[in-house]
């Protein structure tokens, strides 16, 4: 997929992607990733699981020979994806705490991601943080954005790591006190976006696969509400569906990721939308730029 033409005006910042699983960096913020990077941006994201007891998405992916080196393949995947956006990622080396299922649900696997101290894993996104020195963080808000226990676990390192990344008195081990200026909670679904999709698809004359999930929709303003950043970033779908693709084991290519035509998505909803939570510099809300009031360094 080629890129829209890059000006590298921006070199110098730098932005870390805190998610839980491979495959959430492509679903999630993936345009708005892009399109700093084509801007010079250096984006460093860091997956917190391997994924490891992720289901198989994709009907045409779900083969025994898959499902005995699942952690193999989803490792490959990450790093096509890695390649794609052109960002560098690390892993932080914890193990995917699986969907539970069941009333009531059963207890999560001893050692996974969501059972590690909070301390631990929190120190070790530290390190990262202080060794990348992100001027800007994203992660997950206090639900996960939805209730997997690695996405709320995700948050609550996400959040403790930047609170404490730049107290030299917190994980004195852990490198050189780094301070990222803004941390931002990542705003995938709102109503508002799945109701323009929908309408626009009927719009067209075609089927919306939102109708259900809309009829559904227990409606939070006040959430919705919440969202201060929508960064412009159309251009840069087409890079985000390749980003998806690299994750054949999630994503299936005849299904709902891929429902609406991208040109419906660039001109109902071209952005990709935050909520500024933490800021240690000044901008005026609502934003179009996660690096609002942030100079760009000195070469």
């Amino acid at each position: 997929m080629a890129r829209p033409p890059a000006d590298q005006s921006r070199t110098g910042l730098r932005l870390m992607h805190v998610h839980a699983h491979p495959d959430d960096e492509s679903s999630k913020g993936a345009a708005s990733t892009a399109k700093y990077v084509a801007e010079g941006v250096d984006v460093h994201v860091v997956t917190c699981t391997g994924g490891e007891r992720g289901s198989v998405l994709n009907e045409k992916m779900d083969r025994p020979e898959v499902w005995e080196n699942i952690s193999e393949i989803r490792r490959e995947e990450m790093h096509r994806a890695r390649d794609i956006l052109g960002i560098r990622q690390d892993w932080l080396g914890f193990v995917d705490s699986g969907w539970p299922e069941g009333d009531p649900k059963p207890p999560l696997p001893e050692g996974c991601f969501a059972l590690v101290p909070l301390e631990e894993s929190a120190e070790r996104l530290v390190r990262l943080i202080r060794e990348f020195r992100p001027h800007v963080m994203t992660t997950y808000d206090e639900r996960g954005g939805y209730p997997h226990p690695d996405h709320i676990r995700c948050h609550e390192v996400s959040v403790a790591a930047f609170e404490a990344a730049g107290d030299p008195e917190r994980y004195p081990d852990a490198g050189e006190p780094w301070q990222p200026m803004k941390l931002y909670y990542h705003h995938g679904w709102s109503w508002a976006k799945t109701d323009a999709l929908h309408r626009a698809m009927l719009d067209h004359g075609l089927e919306s696969p939102y109708a259900e999930r809309l009829e559904k929709w227990d409606r939070e303003p006040d959430w919705d509400d919440r969202i201060t950043t929508k960064v412009p970033c159309g251009d840069y779908f087409g890079v985000r569906d390749q980003a998806l693709l690299a994750h054949a084991t999630q994503i299936d290519p005849d299904g709902m990721w891929f429902a609406i035509p991208r040109e419906i998505q660039q001109t109902v909803w071209p952005t990709e939308d935050y909520e500024l939570v933490s800021s240690t510099v000044e901008s005026t809300l609502p934003e179009d730029d996660l690096f609002a009031g942030i100079p760009i360094p000195a070469p």
